[in-house]
């Protein structure tokens, strides 16, 4: 694992880098507005998918960098992702772009100009919680590239049923929350949960390229 700090036109980003031992594609992603890379599923991946040739660069955005607690505006978050993917581009294979909630988001508005091979989208907000009115789907349909969605089954910002038609493929965690928790009453442990996501990452990395 190694580390290194970006520049870019909305400040400093930063780049942790679990590198594959042979890799075939790097999958470049990002957290959401209220938290970092910390987050279970982004490690998750970050553990597993190097073992299935898949080099994995987990980006904190600027505003985080910063310390700052809430995030800069969806404009500004694209200007930091784009600045970040000379970076994430240099090994010189294939790259997914990747992101969490609003990270998500972020993936599917840049990833035709980007050139990306395809976008992961964990926990895509559909819309604001109680707002389905509010629509972020043209956001998701327009990503021109093969896109997998990962989706809590109780997930406020759109449940699975809730996800329009469409290209994209989605695996849904069922009685997952945004952040993909399962309550402990729920049929399946969290580590259970997390295996559904890093399974159908790992499957459909495969598919790629």
């Amino acid at each position: 694992m190694t580390t290194e700090t970006i520049g870019t036109e909305a400040g400093d980003a930063r780049i942790t880098w679990h590198p594959a031992p042979r890799p075939r594609l790097v999958l470049a992603v990002s957290h959401g507005a209220g938290g970092g890379i910390e987050a279970r599923d982004l490690q998750a991946l970050a553990r597993t998918l190097p073992w299935h040739g898949v080099s994995v660069a987990l980006v904190e955005q600027p505003w985080r960098v910063a310390g700052r607690k809430v995030a800069t505006a969806p404009k500004t978050l694209d200007i930091g992702w784009r600045g970040i993917w000379p970076a994430v581009s240099a090994p010189g294979l294939p790259v997914v772009s990747g992101g969490r909630s609003a990270g998500a988001r972020v993936a599917c508005r840049t990833a035709t100009e980007l050139g990306a091979l395809a976008v992961l989208a964990l926990s895509f907000p559909l819309h604001p919680p109680g707002r389905p009115e509010r629509s972020r789907a043209a956001e998701l349909l327009g990503t021109g590239v093969p896109t997998l969605v990962v989706q809590g089954g109780n997930d406020p910002f759109g449940r699975p049923e809730e996800f329009p038609e469409g290209t994209h493929e989605l695996v849904g965690v069922p009685q997952g929350d945004h952040g993909l928790t399962v309550p402990k009453r729920a049929p399946l442990t969290q580590a259970e949960a997390l295996a559904i996501v890093t399974d159908a990452v790992v499957e459909w990395t495969g598919s790629l390229g």
